[in-house]
């Protein structure tokens, strides 16, 4: 009998920004200039003081063996003290995580908190991987249709419709969110934190984009409101550092137990090396290298902002925080049948490289594309300038062959 891959891991699919980036290298690869705007990915990198660490943890003899399974306890200090700063609140290191990215944060908890047919609730558009990491545990994914009345973001009323039709286990939220950069409302956390709570739904509060907002908040923390959710975030998005894979979970105390086991057992530690440098991260010096790079951001998205018009996209998410600028490109695809091919046609024709939207929206993406703010202001505006070029390109083609 032929051996074969599971059925449950055949329904997964790629991740489309990880495919685009395939092309981009290949690219590259070949001698071609690209502009990447594909992938979250910060171009700054790391803060200077976190690389100047990451070199001596590796030259001055540091032991590099493992950790405990939860992460190093110096840089739990440092991440408790980080939430006092921001949020106000008290974090006791024992409820701190440390996690293989917040990738790793989310498999966890998601094993941890869930068992196999339960229905989990996530706002359509979203980042793909929260659906398809619930989709390979065997849990059902209940998508909100979140459109620009809802600003993208899920409501108690779009929630109370799926309860309806049977009783939900958890919730994901993201404020700021991927791909559309909307924040929830002020009180809007607190509110669907209540409801979860009266019901007994586990809230999970995807908070990587925290600081990369353009507003007077950093992001509301979830546990402000409900300490028996789970808070996921990262070093990847704030502090540029997304090769490292080092994130890290606020963890409610009934479920402390099954992640470290959990953890021990799947990945053992996280990655110790980045341990010990992101200590350096909670600095004065490298909280304001993070907010050059915010700025960096805002001007970038000022930029896509100021040429809407003229770039002829409908439907513009909101971008109130990440590095992001979603929006329907309906009107401009020209003759081709939807957003992939029109990234596709994009990217080899000006070298510009867009993530289509079905990969966040498999029912509405196909007219959609994200665009990352992340290389910074300077990379966005040569490639907004190459996206007009394209699309004047379609019109005069159009005319043409009118």
């Amino acid at each position: 009998m032929a051996l074969s891959p599971s059925q449950r891991s055949l329904a997964v699919p790629p991740f489309e920004v990880m495919t685009v980036l395939h092309k981009v290298f290949e690219l590259r690869a070949a001698g071609h200039e690209v502009i990447s705007l594909c992938a979250g990915e910060p171009a700054a990198g790391a803060p200077s003081g976190v690389r100047r660490r990451a070199a001596e943890v590796v030259t001055d003899g540091t032991a590099l063996g493992y950790s405990n399974a939860l992460g190093l306890a110096e840089l739990r200090q440092q991440l408790a003290g980080h939430y006092r700063r921001w949020y106000g609140i008290e974090v006791p290191i024992g409820n701190l995580a440390i996690t293989t990215g917040s990738s790793g944060a989310f498999l966890t908890s998601f094993l941890a908190a869930f068992d196999h047919g339960d229905r989990v609730a996530l706002a359509r558009p979203g980042y793909p991987a929260y659906k398809n990491i619930l989709a390979s545990l065997g849990l059902e994914v209940v998508e909100l249709d979140c459109g620009p009345a809802e600003r993208f973001q899920p409501t108690v009323e779009l929630l109370e419709r799926a309860y309806a039709e049977a009783p939900l286990a958890g919730l994901v939220v993201a404020s700021p969110a991927n791909p559309t950069g909307t924040m929830l409302a002020p009180g809007q956390l607190a509110e669907l934190a209540s409801w979860c709570r009266e019901r007994g739904v586990r809230l999970v509060s995807d908070e990587i984009y925290h600081g990369v907002t353009y507003g007077d908040s950093v992001g509301d923390c979830a546990w402000a409101h409900d300490r028996t959710s789970i808070v996921v975030s990262s070093f990847s998005k704030y502090w540029g550092m997304t090769g490292w894979r080092l994130g890290w979970a606020l963890v409610p105390d009934d479920l402390i137990g099954p992640f470290e086991a959990l953890t021990g057992n799947l990945s053992l530690c996280p990655p110790v090396p980045a341990q010990y440098a992101c200590v350096e991260a909670f600095t004065k010096d490298a909280y304001a290298e993070g907010a050059e790079q915010v700025a960096d951001y805002a001007a970038a998205r000022q930029v896509v902002l100021d040429h809407l018009d003229e770039l002829g996209w409908v439907d513009v998410a909101p971008a109130d925080g990440a590095f992001y600028l979603y929006a329907t490109i309906a009107p401009v695809l020209g003759p081709y049948a939807d957003s992939g091919a029109w990234c596709e046609a994009l990217l080899e024709q000006q070298r510009v490289a867009l993530t289509p939207g079905p990969d966040f929206d498999s029912a509405h993406g196909h007219q959609a594309v994200r665009i990352s703010l992340a290389a910074g202001a300077q990379a966005v505006a040569e490639a907004v300038r190459r996206i007009l070029d394209f699309q004047r390109g379609l019109e005069v083609s159009a005319r043409t062959t009118g």
